[in-house]
């Protein structure tokens, strides 16, 4: 049932936000139109208030409006919890470091009427657009916050209710699927049990260089449930395909605590070039054929790379090249013998 309402690759939208970078507005719209003009079949867009305090969100609905698509040409999901407020310093409260020129700031909202000031909100600055999908965006970073175990389940009762806010919007038709968007796996699976999901995107952790076991039962059995689960920023933040950041803090190569980072990153680069694949599809192509995961958020800031990570979701990679991995500790997944190893289609 899920599977009809997401494609296999899901453009994400944080590079129209000015993540890491500020790119011009004529590139933007360029994005925007390539995800249209070399899919096939349903297009779809991650974007949250989060990313650029709203302004990701603000191009996107700018960009489409432009482009003159039809509201069932396109599919939204929207991650719910920042709400733009008025930037009152030289840069934004949060994330400081991480979004370039912004003309706002945000605040992390959590609650009932808080999810539904950021819909709200969001809808306004999408010009016109709904979003189908919707979620609570970094309920583990806002549960981070906790200084006490009555605070935790203070917080913890401030997500529920937030919930409670997206079924009201779906009972009255007005989003189609509830979701969970956040980096700490650990914490969508608490959710689970207490909130009826129909999809989840897990950030920065089903990785090629991340993949505990335990995250990929889990996974498994949300496929079991049939809850649909994204798989999102499987570079970590650009580096396993040659940034200096890695999961959205900047590292210094010549810090001896990073030294194991950069060491398995040459590794990696060394069978890459052996077997004559990009560490790019590599990642991508890891990231998809885990058991149970349904799509793959990729984002980019170049136009001409739209195409090249539609043709990265399709890119066939020998076994061998996977074993070769395995064998030199690179990954713990044996593709050959692992559970689970079965068509998710």
């Amino acid at each position: 049932m899920k599977g009809n309402l997401f494609p296999k690759i899901i453009f994400g939208t944080s590079s129209l936000g000015n993540l890491y970078t500020e790119i011009a507005e004529e590139q933007k719209f360029e994005l925007v139109k390539n995800c249209f003009e070399e899919s096939d079949g349903l297009v779809m867009f991650d974007s949250a208030g989060k990313y650029g305090a709203g302004l990701a969100l603000e191009v996107l609905g700018k960009c489409l409006n432009q482009l003159n698509i039809q509201k069932g040409e396109v599919q939204i999901s929207n991650k719910l919890g920042w709400l733009r407020t008025e930037l009152k310093g030289k840069e934004p409260t949060f994330e400081p470091g991480v979004w370039k020129n912004l003309k706002n700031d945000a605040k992390q909202t959590i609650s009932y009427k808080g999810v539904i000031e950021c819909f709200d909100q969001g809808n306004k600055l999408l010009g016109g657009y709904t979003p189908q999908m919707v979620s609570v965006h970094d309920p583990d970073e806002y549960l981070a916050m906790a200084e006490s175990r009555d605070h935790y389940l203070s917080l913890y009762n401030d997500i529920l209710e937030a919930y409670r806010a997206l079924y009201d919007l779906k009972k009255e038709g007005i989003v189609s699927a509830i979701g969970i968007g956040a980096k700490d796996w650990k914490v969508i699976q608490e959710l689970s049990h207490d909130v009826n999901l129909d999809w989840v995107m897990i950030a920065n952790s089903m990785t090629i260089k991340s993949h505990p076991q335990a995250l990929l039962d889990l996974i498994y059995d949300f496929h079991l449930r049939d809850v649909w689960v994204i798989n999102s920023a499987v570079f970590h933040s650009g580096f396993l395909v040659g940034s200096d950041y890695f999961d959205y803090k900047l590292l210094d190569p010549h810090d001896p605590s990073t030294r194991h980072l950069y060491d398995w990153r040459e590794k990696f680069y060394l069978i890459c070039k052996q077997y004559e694949v990009t560490p790019a599809e590599a990642c991508v192509q890891f990231a998809l054929q885990i058991p149970g995961v349904g799509s793959i958020a990729l984002n980019t800031t170049d136009p001409k790379r739209v195409k090249q990570n539609i043709a990265m979701t399709e890119k066939k990679i020998s076994p061998s090249f996977w074993r070769e991995l395995y064998e030199n500790g690179l990954i713990q997944i044996d593709f050959e013998k692992n559970i689970h190893v079965t068509s998710m289609d």
